[in-house]
């Protein structure tokens, strides 16, 4: 099989590597075989030297065939290459065959022997590593061979800082070798991230651990064949460690966590997702060692209570935490967590799918953590109105509640929810939530929520006219509203809230609201035109040319349209392609059948401030339609 070596050295990136001639007897240019596996390169420009002819396939040479510098024993090369003066001289030789490459990524930057003369300045210049440049390898992609040009090429150009390995080629893929290489050739390293590469093991690992002693952060995803062994070579060798990502690796657990407890004193980052042999004796002595731990995120792990405990007791620097799939934690580890008072600096607390959440823990949860602003609850199907209640009372710095599939919250507890946490709410986010439907409810009894600038409710059906109504009155500065899913509102259901909009919508989102009309969109653009910047009514089929008249005539700051699937003909573009106060970047006219070819002017005219445009399942509009748009709307993104 015959490589091409320079774009394998190339392949650091949209660089090139050093020109240079060829080193040795031998010219790069056209490929030839050399026994059976050595591949050499040369330029077409250029005679090749060796007089003796070569037969391809494995077939002998011919017996007058001149010597060869890769007669050589590979000691021999090793020495040879090791005492090229820069790293444009090293990049040329590694163009020469797979082997030169292969042995050129197998030297150390220590074992370079540097010139003593007048060239230091230069050379010194030419080998800086601080680790600029970002490599990614995906797929077919992802083999030594490219690891080894990385090594080299990289190696006289600001260094490798960040490498990332997603998948692996299936024939000749990623294995422990292109690890050696990075590990000899990239002392800059900082960020290794590896992805479904099985052929890695600990061996790997552990020379990256030996060469790379910068590595700040470790991504390690479906990793079946890195164990303990692996991560505790990375704990001794690479000190600076600071970000920990570890997802399916079924062979690393508690020993491999304890020795980053002990090694790794500036860990900042952690997230362990779906590792069968974590449990409670390696996440506590991770919380209960890393001071400056800031985030943690713990998913689907065999951890109990008392990992929880440790994290309210000791997590005295934690800003961000989420906790997924905790199958084993009851209320009280919950409760704990928030009783310990460890957890003062907390901001963003994320919990999903753990049957622990109870209204008595996330009280519990409020009082503790004094300074939390985010709260996400998802799935947390025994968190009732009355928790989120006592929530709201004592989380007295929350900005936004975040609710998803919380069934047994009804209107009743985020009514009670906006009265407690008034003063600094900003932020009220409800997903398919399904115990939530309209109540009768005397709004002149309630306070209202002034703080609230941004209202999101999606796929909650019971949620309609009479909600919103109410929702309207009791939030008058409301700027970014999301009722996506929300099919059972109608005119008279959200006028009122357009209405009592004070401070003026900026964002409003309607996607699949599809019992609203003309005459909303309307009223939207009458009362909120000077400061509505976005405007998606996707799926709204009642929609027609009429709103865009609407929209056209009073809407100032609009930039993002999407009427998907709405009732808008060629007439309605053309309207807006006649607003001259419009400079829209976005527009969606997906599944807009009645746009047809005339609409090409229009299009153009808009084109001249359009960023992006979206055709798709325009059945009307013809593909040599669309390729004139393309040539003409240069800057534009289209889909089509």
């Amino acid at each position: 099989m015959l490589f091409d070596m320079p774009t394998l050295v190339n392949y650091s990136g949209d660089d090139e590597l050093y020109p240079g001639s060829s080193f040795g007897p031998m010219d790069l240019g056209r490929l030839y075989t050399i026994g059976s596996n050595v591949d050499v390169y040369y330029p077409p420009n250029k005679r090749a030297r060796i007089s003796a002819p070569f037969i391809f396939n494995n077939h002998e040479h011919e017996k007058d065939q001149k010597p060869s510098v890769d007669t050589l024993p590979d000691e021999c090369l090793f020495e040879i290459f090791r005492r090229l003066p820069s790293a444009k001289e090293r990049s040329s030789c590694a163009c020469v065959s797979k082997k030169w490459l292969m042995l050129m990524s197998s030297i150390c930057k220590a074992e370079i022997e540097r010139p003593a003369s007048s060239d230091v300045e230069m050379v010194s210049s030419d080998e800086d590593q601080d680790g600029y440049l970002t490599r990614c390898l995906e797929g077919k992609k992802a083999t030594d061979a490219r690891l080894a040009a990385i090594a080299v090429g990289t190696s006289g150009r600001g260094g490798l800082g960040k490498l990332s390995i997603r998948g692996s080629n299936s024939v000749r893929g990623v294995t422990n070798l292109g690890l050696f290489a990075v590990a000899h050739g990239c002392p800059s390293l900082r960020s290794l991230s590896l992805w479904n590469v099985s052929s890695v093991g600990d061996e790997g690992l552990a020379e990256i651990a030996k060469g790379c002693h910068l590595l700040e952060k470790l991504d390690l995803c479906l990793s079946s064949s890195i164990s303990n062994k692996g991560l505790i070579a990375i704990a001794e060798g690479c000190p600076n460690l600071t970000t920990l990502n570890i997802e399916s690796c079924s062979k690393i657990g508690n020993e491999g966590l304890q020795a980053i407890a002990r090694c790794c004193p500036k860990l900042q980052s952690i997230s362990i997702k779906d590792c069968p042999l974590v449990g409670d004796h390696g996440v506590s002595s991770l919380l209960s060692s890393a001071s400056e731990l800031s985030r943690v995120k713990l998913q689907a792990l065999n951890i109990t209570d008392f990992s929880l405990a440790v994290v309210g007791h000791y997590g005295k620097a934690i800003t961000n935490l989420v906790l997924c799939g905790l199958r084993n934690i009851s209320e009280r580890g919950f409760w704990v967590m928030g009783v310990a008072q460890g957890l003062q600096k907390l901001v963003s607390l994320t919990i999903t799918s753990c049957r622990g959440v109870t209204d008595a823990s996330i009280e519990a949860l409020g009082k503790g953590c004094s300074n939390l602003k985010q709260m996400c609850l998802r799935k947390c199907c025994f968190v009732s109105d009355s928790g989120l209640i006592a929530f709201g009372k004592a989380a007295g710095s929350l900005e936004s509640l975040q609710l998803e599939e919380c069934n047994r919250v009804t209107q009743s507890g985020i009514i009670g929810a906006l009265s407690n946490i008034k003063p600094k709410l900003k932020s009220l986010t409800l997903v398919k939530c399904m115990g939530i439907k309209d109540i009768d409810v005397e709004v002149s009894m309630l306070s209202p929520c002034k703080s609230l600038r941004s209202l999101t409710i999606q796929n909650c059906p019971g949620f309609s006219s009479a909600s919103l109504a109410m929702v309207g009155k009791l939030c008058p500065q409301i700027q970014h509203v999301d009722l996506t899913g929300l099919y059972g509102i109608t005119d008279a259901g959200l006028l009122p809230l357009l209405e009592n909009c004070e401070a003026g919508l900026v964002k409003v989102n309607l996607t699949g609201c599809w019992n609203l009309t003309d005459s909303i969109v309307s009223a939207l653009a009458k009362l909120h035109g000077g400061t509505l910047e976005l405007l998606n009514l996707d799926g709204c089929w009642k929609i027609t040319d009429a709103s865009l008249v609407a929209i056209a005539d009073n809407c100032l700051l609009l930039n993002d349209l999407d009427v998907s699937k709405c009732a808008i003909t060629d007439a309605g573009v053309s309207i807006l392609s006649h607003a001259t106060q419009l400079s829209l970047q976005i527009l969606s006219l997906s599944g807009c059948s009645d746009v047809s070819n005339k609409s090409v002017p229009f299009l153009k005219k808009l084109g001249q401030t359009l960023l992006g445009l979206n055709l798709q399942h325009c059945s009307s509009i013809g593909s040599s339609t669309i390729d004139l748009l393309v040539e003409n709307l240069w800057r534009c993104d289209i889909l089509s």
